[in-house]
């Protein structure tokens, strides 16, 4: 849980990155719009629904946590309440119960100045899918943006209507994708510079990284390669199906499980941090799935592919994989590791990162840093 204010950061002497960090967390939802892009689903402006997570004030430290409808723009309405029975077969009120978070919405923004992550969401998912560690981060000083690929995410609303994933829209999306990406940042400079009062000047926009999940990992990797203002990047079950030959800073984490990428796509991740020419590091959930990175463990435990029960790609044998505790312990600390070296600069954070502190659960690559080593 949350330290109270003043407390040191969880990025203690003893090494222990699990816990949520000093600061409570905020979450907002904005509507952006891109007027010099046409949605080629839409055919209207480009329209990003946008999730913010950051830092918030000590008064939102004992305030009603967001639920999951507070998701939804202007509050669900029928079209709505079907839309989202047909995604996770439950209602609307019952995945509130089921869901938990650590965010207090509309909270006031803490003063200081906060490192900003880019976050693009996995194909059929949306941009509030990892709560796990846009809340964890945010308790540790940073601001995350994502939004909803329209036509790519499992549902978009836009104007009180849902727009549910589209198939067709695939295609496009990889397109768009960046270009999404890339506005996400141009509207967080503007707020910096004062266009949101309440985002004015605590934004830290000379390292920013771009990160994602599986389509979103693919997306965040092209994406550095496109543009320099994007200084590492952190992929979560995906990569690019071009050779990009990256030099930034990466953090590159895959399930050995995944049954949706499969084999191959482990294989095309590997082969990314191989060829990496600058810091690169790989972390492999050795009983991890594709959706041992996402929300899925709070909404349906026994989802499979990375959540629950599940059967091993190769055999078919039953086991279960890696639990939802320690799974979010793992992605959370070595993010935030990566992050606090290569986005606020703390060089002492090298040493966590090096080695594999959940040896029975994960496999740790490192290569690109100077006394690059990690232990299997």
């Amino acid at each position: 849980m949350a330290r109270p204010a003043g407390a040191a950061n969880s990025s203690s002497s003893d090494g222990n990155l699990s816990p949520m960090g000093p600061f409570p967390v905020g979450v907002t939802t904005v509507v952006l719009v891109d007027s010099n892009r046409t949605d080629a689903f839409t055919k209207n402006a480009r329209t990003l629904i946008t999730e913010i997570w950051y830092p918030a004030v000590d008064e939102a430290r004992n305030s009603p946590k967001n639920r999951f409808s507070d998701f939804i723009p202007g509050g669900p309405n029928p079209e709505i309440e079907l839309a989202v029975q047909s995604s996770y077969k439950m209602s609307i009120a019952e995945v509130d119960k089921m869901f938990t978070n650590e965010s207090v919405r509309n909270a006031a923004v803490r003063e200081g100045k906060f490192p900003l992550v880019v976050f693009s969401h996995g194909n059929g998912g949306n941009r509030h899918q990892n709560t796990f560690w846009c809340d964890y981060l945010a308790s540790h000083g940073y601001i995350i943006v994502s939004a909803d690929h329209v036509g790519n995410a499992s549902m978009t609303i836009l104007d009180g209507k849902p727009i549910t994933y589209q198939n067709s829209q695939r295609a496009a999306s990889a397109i768009d994708r960046p270009k999404d990406m890339m506005f996400l940042l141009d509207q967080m400079t503007l707020w910096n510079q004062g266009s949101d009062k309440r985002f004015a000047g605590k934004m830290l926009l000379d390292k920013v990284c771009a990160s994602g999940m599986s389509f979103g990992a693919m997306t965040a990797e092209s994406l550095v390669a496109m543009d320099s203002r994007f200084k590492s990047m952190i992929a979560m079950s995906g990569a690019s199906l071009g050779r990009t030959n990256l030099t930034v800073p990466s953090l590159w984490m895959l399930g050995q499980e995944d049954r949706t990428i499969g084999s191959m796509g482990n294989l095309l991740i590997r082969s990314h941090h191989t060829i990496h020419t600058g810091p690169s590091f790989l972390l492999e959930l050795k009983e991890g799935g594709h959706y041992s990175f996402t929300d899925m463990f709070k909404i349906n435990k026994t989802f499979g592919d990375g959540v629950g029960p599940g059967k091993r790609r190769e055999s078919g044998e039953a086991f279960e994989y890696t639990s939802m505790a320690k799974t979010y312990e793992i992605v959370n600390s070595y993010s935030l590791a990566f992050l606090d070296v290569y986005a606020k600069g703390k060089r002492e954070r090298l040493a966590f990162l090096r080695e594999n502190h959940w040896p029975n659960e994960v496999v740790l690559k490192v290569t690109g840093t100077e006394e690059a080593k990690a232990k299997p």
